[in-house]
């Protein structure tokens, strides 16, 4: 039995995803391609992420992966319903913006969901927000994936296009902002300097634990030592060394988080 997992993203975004699957399942083997020839897809109409989406799991099909992670906040609202209908004997784990939690971390104040504007305009954010958007302020993240697909992610230039956008909101109690896109996390310090009070939230660590308790329940662990990570683009092979110093950037980061 092939025991890769597969991880897709439009980018590099879901590394971060695929991070915090290596923190608790060290001896997995991982298999990330990011679509990055067709980055972002959040401004992309329907049908076209639809079809990338397809394109870019049937590579992760190809190699016989035992399950899937849909580490994109967009590609997960377009299209993993259609995939898990087409493959229901793969586990197949997506993303949604974390606005539960956000929700009830709440003090009086307000919740910003920082997003994509698929992200926003699909149903299934708009059920979450039917049941936890009270207070929630949707924000469209304009410009931000592509400065992280940029390699820019650390740089006056991000951390001014951050304030730009939150900027409408300065002056209203924010309780929780919600990075609602796998590239965010990368930008999390711009954020809380705008928020120095507010809490963030974003979706990698439920997700990497809903892929734990998945490969469980198929009975798919793995307890080879040590596991493995291999990386893929469809874009230019600069991609790949970013993917890598992402990966690196996170260690650094996970080893002074309080």
């Amino acid at each position: 039995m092939n025991d890769l997992i597969g991880f897709f993203d439009s980018g590099v975004g879901g590394i971060s995803v695929l991070h915090e699957a290596r923190r608790i399942m060290p001896n997995e083997n991982y298999l990330f391609y990011g679509d990055n020839k067709h980055t972002p897809y959040g401004p992309r109409p329907l049908e076209e992420i639809r079809a990338l989406s397809a394109a870019a799991i049937g590579i992760l099909l190809e190699r016989g992966v035992k399950a899937i992670v849909i580490a994109c906040n967009t590609a997960t609202s377009a299209y993993a319903e259609i995939v898990r209908a087409e493959h229901p004997e793969l586990p197949i784990i997506g993303m949604e913006p974390a606005l539960k939690p956000a929700h009830f971390a709440r003090h009086g104040g307000k919740v910003i969901v920082l997003a994509t504007e698929t992200t926003l305009r699909l149903e299934k954010f708009n059920r979450l927000m039917a049941r936890y958007g009270d207070d929630a302020i949707p924000v469209v993240g304009e410009g931000l994936v592509e400065l992280v697909e940029g390699g820019k992610a650390q740089t006056p230039e991000a951390a001014a296009q951050v304030r730009e956008l939150l900027k409408p909101y300065a002056g209203e109690q924010i309780d929780a902002v919600v990075l609602g896109c796998t590239h965010y996390p990368y930008l999390r310090n711009h954020v809380q300097a705008v928020f120095p009070e507010a809490k963030l939230f974003d979706g990698r660590d439920g997700t990497a634990q809903r892929l734990r308790s998945q490969l469980e329940v198929y009975g798919l662990r793995s307890d080879d030592t040590p596991g493995t990570v291999e990386y893929q683009t469809s874009g230019e092979p600069g991609a790949i060394v970013l993917m890598q110093k992402l990966m690196d950037w996170l260690d650094e980061e996970r080893k002074i988080e309080p």
